[in-house]
């Protein structure tokens, strides 16, 4: 059975799992494996967090919803790379739509408040901040004559220059683009007023062509770091991707404004680190060195 476990996990990993660390023994990835998990250990220890339920069957989110009111996001309860999510949700209509469509990654599906802010994903591991990066939804920004087609074609070649391919990925012209465009009033052939900046999709996943921008480490005030250094500890983890969102920005001390915490990741996506569009490029090898040193049980064990 081992053996089989191993095979499995083997293929899982080539394919879904590429570029995603792995310094985590199974228990530890065990306690991370959803959404639910997560919130349960916020809710314990008083980190903030969104309001939520775990559904089977959409009317329980119609009821959340009733009571709780609008935005609000629908997501897998087990997922990554923000696969089946879908937000920010406004109205009964798209919350019926959504809470269908989730069931495609996921048969239990996660209901909860959705915070309009910064998205940022911390990389914690060995009991130190390693990397932070702001995560953006694919956006491209008006110069006054140039149509956003042709904005699209300048952003993809700026990053093909850059060498950010093929972890970070071009904006595609698809119908979901063209669709998220015609809510805003909007076409590929708008030509957006200088200095306008324009979302093209709402997930901040790379697939759709999201990018991210490195935060330096000394603008995040120590009262924030010690809280993800507390994540990391309460999950008894060697490296954790702890997603979260901040009203402010994470410059800003966690309780001074509105916050929640997301989900941990104990498989993160480190390779995203490695390519900031925005920002400055960081070193991480010294932090991955002393993570490559560590005995880690199991590690090939889904």
């Amino acid at each position: 059975m081992k053996a089989l476990k191993k095979i499995i996990y083997g293929w899982i990993d080539k394919h879904f799992l590429h570029g995603c660390s792995s310094y985590n023994p199974l228990e530890v990835r065990k306690s991370c494996r959803s959404k639910e998990q997560a919130r349960e250990m916020f809710a314990a220890q008083g980190i903030p967090h969104a309001q939520g339920e775990i559904f089977l069957s959409p009317w329980r989110a119609h009821r959340f919803a009733r009571t709780h009111g609008f935005p609000l996001v629908i997501k897998p309860n087990v997922s990554g790379f923000s696969r089946g999510s879908h937000f920010p949700i406004n109205s009964f209509a798209e919350l019926w739509k959504a809470a269908l469509m989730v069931k495609i990654w996921w048969p239990w599906s996660v209901v909860e408040e959705y915070l309009q802010g910064r998205n940022y994903r911390v990389l914690a591991g060995n009991g130190e901040i390693i990397s932070v990066i702001r995560r953006y939804p694919p956006f491209v920004t008006g110069d006054g004559h140039s149509s956003i087609s042709q904005l699209i074609d300048a952003e993809n070649r700026i990053r093909k220059e850059m060498g950010l391919y093929p972890v970070i990925h071009p904006i595609p012209k698809n119908r979901a683009i063209r669709r998220y465009l015609r809510k805003q009033g909007l076409s590929l052939d708008s030509v957006p007023p200088e200095g306008q900046e324009v979302t093209l999709f709402n997930r901040i996943s790379l697939a759709p062509g999201g990018v991210v921008e490195t935060v330096d480490t000394s603008t995040i005030p120590e009262i924030n770091q010690q809280l993800f250094k507390k994540i990391l500890d309460l999950f008894n983890a060697n490296i954790l991707g702890i997603d979260v969102i901040m009203e402010e920005g994470i410059e800003t001390p966690w309780n001074a404004q509105k916050c929640i915490f997301l989900e941990v990741n104990s498989r993160p996506f480190t390779a995203m680190h490695d390519v900031p569009r925005f920002g400055s490029k960081q070193d991480l090898s010294q932090a991955f060195r002393r993570l490559d040193a560590l005995h880690i049980d199991n590690r090939d064990i889904f």
